[in-house]
């Protein structure tokens, strides 16, 4: 291994160390599991960043050079569209801005880079610090303009904790994170969802469900503490807006027609509400694979939000389905990208659509180098 490497392998080591030593610090079990993923984190980054073609191919064969290009051209698009003050935006000003900086960072963490290391720590810094500044601007906690874009960022913040090269950047995360989570807690609705907006009477739906949920499910495998009830009431809200003759979920409770994103997500979240094997899970998962291959037409409603959600759902479902699912939806976005790296078109220059982050986040699952992300 050559000295870059070994030094970059160091620092990941670093960064698994503070955040072992954070995450432990509460009374969780889960707390371990976080710092198994980063031990495979660290063996991982050394060895991609040793070897970077043959590193993936021999750990991931599905995850191919032109994949690994692709990502690597869009994460060279997002870069190139970075705001100065640090953030991403949808109309190049503040448009969706929390929730763009949060997937664009994501999108990074993805490829194993992280705030203040590596080539990109710099411009990863500043998103961070865009964040963390955006974070401070409410004392609620709230983050953004919709539960959407808090979700979004509760779940960057989650994934980043630990792993900033400032010790007071790691705090200020938690404090952050910690924040956002209250926030989410108690604005759940009776029936266990969410909705647009932080009020525990304010309705709910499947799908800004699944991105809080997300969220939830990533901080508190990370160390901070959810109820068991709060996780309890999701599944529930889940059953309510099963389908039952298919198996999939609808957009609400209301008797609606079936949404592909709402049954990848209604799927992924069951899962991480520990429902894997369940016949809730089971079923959706047969209805969702139903679509195939149509789902990975360009022209399929929500495309890049669906596939966000449906590839981590077969992660967590195995191999089996993993390894059907993955190489299509590659091939379907690899061939999708602009020559400028990105995917969807953005309103102005400066700007990104948000289909260009989650585009990388999918094509870099076989890296695994997010926990949330791990089976």
């Amino acid at each position: 291994m050559d000295t870059n490497s070994y030094e970059a392998g160091s620092r990941i080591q670093s960064r698994r160390d503070r955040r072992f030593i954070r995450v432990n610090s509460c009374p969780f079990a889960c707390g371990f599991l976080r710092y198994a993923s980063n031990v495979v984190l660290l063996l991982m980054s050394c060895l991609f960043l040793a070897t970077p073609v043959m590193a993936q191919q021999d750990g991931a064969p599905e995850l191919t050079a032109k994949a690994s290009l692709a990502i690597d051209k869009g994460l060279e698009n997002l870069l190139s569209n970075q705001q100065k003050d640090g953030s991403w935006s949808d109309d190049g000003q503040e448009g969706h801005a929390v929730a763009c900086t949060s997937l664009a960072l994501m999108a990074f963490m993805s490829k194993a880079h992280f705030p203040g290391f590596g080539p990109h720590g710099e411009q990863l810094d500043r998103g961070m610090k865009w964040l963390l500044k955006e974070a401070k601007k409410r004392p609620d906690g709230y983050i953004g303009t919709v539960m959407y874009e808090h979700g979004f960022a509760t779940l960057a913040l989650s994934e980043m904790w630990g792993m900033t090269r400032d010790p007071d950047d790691d705090d200020a995360v938690k404090e952050a994170l910690e924040k956002a989570v209250e926030v989410i807690l108690r604005s759940q609705n009776p029936g266990g969802g969410w909705r647009y907006q932080p009020q525990a009477n304010g309705g709910e739906d499947t799908s800004c469900t699944m991105t809080v949920f997300h969220a939830l499910a990533s901080a508190r495998q990370a160390g901070i503490a959810v109820p068991n009830e709060t996780i309890a009431k999701v599944v529930e809200f889940l059953k309510g807006v099963r389908e039952t003759q298919t198996g999939g979920f609808t957009y609400d409770s209301r008797p609606k027609k079936l949404s592909a994103a709402c049954t990848a997500g209604g799927i992924y979240v069951a899962q991480l509400a520990g429902q894997r094997d369940s016949q809730l899970v089971n079923d959706a998962l047969r209805y969702l694979s139903s679509l195939s291959p149509g789902i990975f037409d360009e022209g399929t409603p929500y495309y890049h939000y669906s596939h966000y959600y449906a590839i981590q759902a077969m992660v967590q479902a195995g191999d089996d389905k993993y390894s059907k699912w993955y190489p299509q939806v590659r091939d379907a976005l690899i061939s999708q990208q602009t020559s400028q790296g990105a995917w969807g078109k953005a309103a102005k220059p400066g700007s990104i659509s948000y289909k260009t982050p989650m585009a990388i986040i999918i094509l870099a699952t076989p890296h695994r180098y997010i926990p949330i992300y791990q089976r």
